[in-house]
């Protein structure tokens, strides 16, 4: 490591330590290192900072979340909720998986997680205790499933992982489908072993076929858009960035004129807040794309690369130390940062392991996922907290099984490429 490397890594551990924007963080660092230690025009980093936003990819970011925040505020949350109870509600254990599929449902419409965490914790929770679960059960639960909305497709955090990698975005979207659906048995399993001898859990009973045929009626039109947006993309009707822009159109038109849980003002407060939102994104996008500029001219990809392949030799150890490193970056760092930052760093290094570049857009995605629920910079901890009116500790404690969870389909995935790229190949994505 150069004295240059390591002055700028202290400096960017120095701006995070910090009360500053992560997009400052790395705007300031990029900004030194292209003083000090480049002999290039500092004008090429402002140019670099515009160029990066100039990217049509960047669309179908922008109308995900504007899709999650209409269907957040209106009646398809609710639904979802109604379809899963209807499912599963009357199992011991039954209220809990209604939650862990109903963040996998609303997931496959946000593509984001804190969404689902502000969506349905505020739903869920107080549902949950009021029904005898365990508070600590309730917390992880609703803690960590929502991670759901960055692993079930649309994943913003794939969307950008595409923009670096070149791989094909319907492909990385359609790898998130398995992982998913693995997260979501594994923890509906747990949830039904922990309570099938409780007797003080209240239990639904099960919908006769009435009541199933009026609430999958009633849920009918929030599924639609999951069937819209996957249908048409893998169906060939329109791409990702037209999927994402049907979807909001579809989402608005439901719940103003079928459900009418929207009226004139909260259109307007729906959109503002969406474009906030995106405009914080694509600040973090534009620091992050100027940082990684400097790495490159740096050479520090290509640096690393070189020692980690002179020090590791087996696919399997590099794997597990790749596991281990975004594990432990995940617990400090933003997916959208870390994605953008360590992806050029990361994909050269693949090659001489024989990794797939798409197998370990999952396996980054996943990684940086449980970040989220993960002391001491986890935002879902936070959230579901200030939900709760629990401290952070409290809230740590309870998702920990739900972590080991996650951690262990994320470790079998890891390890059976074949099965995170089966869909891929399948519909000739791969």
């Amino acid at each position: 490591m150069q004295i240059s490397d390591l002055i700028i890594l202290v400096v960017l551990l120095g701006f995070m330590g910090s009360y500053l924007p992560v997009f400052l963080c790395l705007f300031f660092t990029a900004s030194i290192g292209f003083y000090f230690f480049l002999d290039m025009p500092l004008a090429l980093l402002a140019q670099t900072l515009f160029r990066s936003l100039d990217k049509f990819s960047l669309v179908v970011v922008l109308f995900f979340i504007l899709c999650g925040n209409i269907m957040g505020k209106g009646k398809t949350v609710e639904k979802l909720i109604n379809m899963a109870n209807a499912l599963v509600s009357w199992l011991p254990g039954g209220l809990g998986m209604a939650g862990v599929i109903g963040c996998g449902l609303f997931g496959a419409i946000s593509g984001s997680t804190v969404a689902t965490v502000v969506a349905l914790g505020g739903f869920m929770i107080p549902a949950l205790i009021k029904n005898g679960y365990d508070e600590d059960y309730t917390l992880g639960l609703m803690t960590t499933s929502p991670n759901l909305g960055v692993i079930i497709p649309p994943s913003i955090s794939m969307i950008f992982y595409s923009m670096i990698s070149n791989e094909s975005l319907e492909g990385l979207f359609i790898t998130g489908f398995i992982p998913g659906f693995l997260i979501v048995f594994c923890v509906c399993i747990y949830s039904f072993l922990l309570y099938r001898k409780r007797e003080d859990i209240k239990r639904f009973p099960a919908p006769d076929f009435r009541q199933l045929f009026y609430i999958l009626k009633e849920g009918f039109w929030a599924v639609m858009l999951i069937v819209i947006i996957f249908g048409g993309i893998f169906s060939g009707i329109f791409t990702a960035n037209e999927a994402a822009v049907v979807a909001s159109v579809y989402a608005f038109f439901v719940e103003c004129f079928i459900y009418k849980s929207m009226n004139f003002m909260d259109i307007k407060d729906v959109t503002v807040n969406s474009a906030v939102t995106s405009a914080t994104l694509l600040l973090i996008v534009a620091a992050a794309t100027c940082f990684g500029r400097y790495l490159t001219f740096e050479n520090i990809p290509n640096r690393v690369a070189e020692v980690v392949v002179g020090n590791i030799s087996s696919p399997i150890v590099f794997l597990l130390a790749m596991n281990i490193l975004l594990l432990i970056i995940g617990m400090f760092m933003d997916i959208i940062s870390a994605t953008l930052i360590l992806g050029p760093v990361f994909l050269p290094l693949l090659g001489p392991f024989n990794v797939d570049p798409m197998h370990f857009g999952l396996i980054m995605t996943v990684n940086l996922a449980i970040g989220y629920c993960t002391p001491p910079m986890g935002v879902s901890l936070f959230i579901t907290g200030a939900l709760a009116k629990r401290d952070i500790i409290f809230v740590s404690r309870s998702v920990m099984p739900f972590l080991a969870i996650q951690i262990g389909v994320l470790f079998f995935l890891t390890y059976c490429p074949g099965i995170v790229l089966f869909l891929p190949k399948m519909f000739g994505y791969h």
